[in-house]
């Protein structure tokens, strides 16, 4: 299947499921739970399958390496960017939490930057990607899903250990690149067998996405006027402008350069609103943010990054 096929492939299974959950969702309680067991499904079953096997195959050189700690200063810029503008936003610790989460992942994956790497660079473009993306399961495991959970046991009064929490089934992703890392280590290969990546990640994308939808009110979609546009100003200014400055002081390939210029200009990523929905945050702000993010980049952002193409790639 060719990488064109397999986009469109994607986006469908992106579109269809989320219409479908906006639908859904009128005919089931709001509190039914249903997208939050469909995640833990998802986080438990499937995804720990494809972090295992993407990471064992991965061969990251010296070279390299500058890649996924990009990927990890571009989170955390923008984890710092949206903590210094919540002082002038009042909103209460649940919705903090949930803008602030946005403010710092973003979508590199094959859905939008790691794609847009494939249209500018070729495969090499592509490959270089998913070698930049190999910091962010990691992340959101370690990171983000703990900030969420703390934030959470706060607000209903229970108590989450650092043990609770490690050893919750929904943190199976995280194992698995553990795993994988020691098979690494150990220099087991892994085996030349065909294993259906593709599969499951449209099952797994196709779950977030429904679950997305069933927490998404188009009614309120203009409701957050101001953590968008604070959204906007972090994701397309202020983290580029970081980039833009480090990149200054180091000196790399030229491809290098590019897929890291490239996926600073990304929207909010979809995990954004899976850390919401698991741990009881604001998940409809977080989807507000979500889709107005990146419904702003592809009108606003992605026309000036075709129109700029020299300058990212360094031509």
């Amino acid at each position: 299947m060719s990488t064109s096929l397999r986009f469109i492939l994607f986006q469908l299974f992106i579109i269809i499921p989320f219409l479908a959950g906006t639908r859904f969702r009128s005919r089931v309680p709001e509190d039914s739970g249903i997208s939050r067991r469909l995640i833990r499904l998802n986080l438990i079953f499937i995804e720990p399958c494809i972090a295992l096997w993407s990471i064992w195959g991965l061969d990251l050189s010296r070279d390299l390496a500058f890649l996924p700690l990009s990927g990890l200063f571009l989170a955390l810029a923008g984890m710092a960017a949206g903590w210094s503008v919540l002082t002038a936003m009042p909103l209460e610790r649940r919705s903090r939490a949930s803008f602030l989460i946005s403010s710092s992942i973003a979508n590199h994956g094959f859905t939008m930057g790691a794609f847009i790497c494939y249209l500018f660079l070729g495969e090499r473009g592509l490959g270089l990607a998913f070698i930049f993306l190999s910091y962010f399961l990691i992340f959101v495991f370690t990171v983000i899903f703990p900030y969420a959970d703390s934030v959470s046991s706060r607000h209903s009064g229970r108590r989450s250990t650092v043990w609770q929490y490690l050893f919750d089934l929904q943190n199976m992703p995280l194992f698995a690149i553990l795993l994988a890392l020691v098979l690494k280590s150990i220099h087991i290969p892994r085996p030349s067998i065909l294993f259906p990546m593709d599969a499951l990640m449209a099952v797994s994308i196709s779950i977030y996405y429904f679950s997305m939808g069933m927490s998404f009110t188009t009614s309120e979609i203009f409701s957050s006027l101001k953590p968008n546009v604070a959204l906007f100003a972090i994701k397309f200014v202020a983290v580029p402008a970081a980039m833009v400055c480090i990149l200054a002081f180091v000196s790399l390939d030229p491809k290098v350069e590019g897929v890291i210029r490239i996926q600073s200009f990304m929207p909010a990523a979809i995990y954004s609103v899976i850390a919401s929905v698991l741990f009881d945050l604001d998940t409809k702000l977080s989807s507000d943010l979500f889709v107005i993010n990146t419904v702003a980049f592809l009108i606003f952002v992605l026309p000036l990054l075709f129109l700029f193409k020299g300058y990212i790639l360094g031509i």
